[in-house]
């Protein structure tokens, strides 16, 4: 209940839509501990499950948010990083361990141009960052 706040605090149209809790313990939680909560992420409608201690996340499951600028993709980053982790190539986890792609939309017009030398300048500096960096993917692409 808490990652899902935190997750439609963070992206435009979002929200919860329900939680439903346990009517009596389980191996999630003592009764009215939350067994689900659906809530939407940029229009897209999601049910998270509290699985309790046993289940983890892996990187087989992540959700990616497309960025327009810089201030966003830096404003994204830094709350899913707190009390998370960064990765490479623009991927992070949460403090939950869940998943993320923070993907600036300019990498996407980058990787799909024409010249397709640009888009491997582009794509190759993409794979050396961690966070990405809208400048540096431009620099990359113009060979400088």
């Amino acid at each position: 209940e808490r990652a899902a706040e935190l997750y439609v605090s963070l992206v435009p149209d979002s929200r919860i839509d329900r939680v439903t809790r346990a009517p009596a313990d389980t191996p999630s939680g003592p009764a009215g501990t939350a067994l689900t909560v659906e809530f939407t992420l940029a229009g897209a409608r999601f049910v998270a499950l509290n699985g309790g201690p046993h289940y983890r996340f892996t990187e087989a499951f992540s959700i990616q948010i497309a960025c327009a600028d810089q201030a966003e993709v830096d404003r994204l980053w830094a709350a899913l990083t707190d009390g998370g982790s960064e990765g490479r190539c623009g991927w992070c986890k949460d403090r939950w361990g869940l998943s993320w792609q923070i993907v600036p939309t300019r990498l996407q017009q980058l990787m799909a141009d024409p010249d397709r030398e640009r888009a491997r300048r582009a794509t190759e500096a993409m794979l050396r960052m961690g966070k990405l960096d809208i400048a540096g993917l431009e620099r990359a692409a113009d060979g400088r």
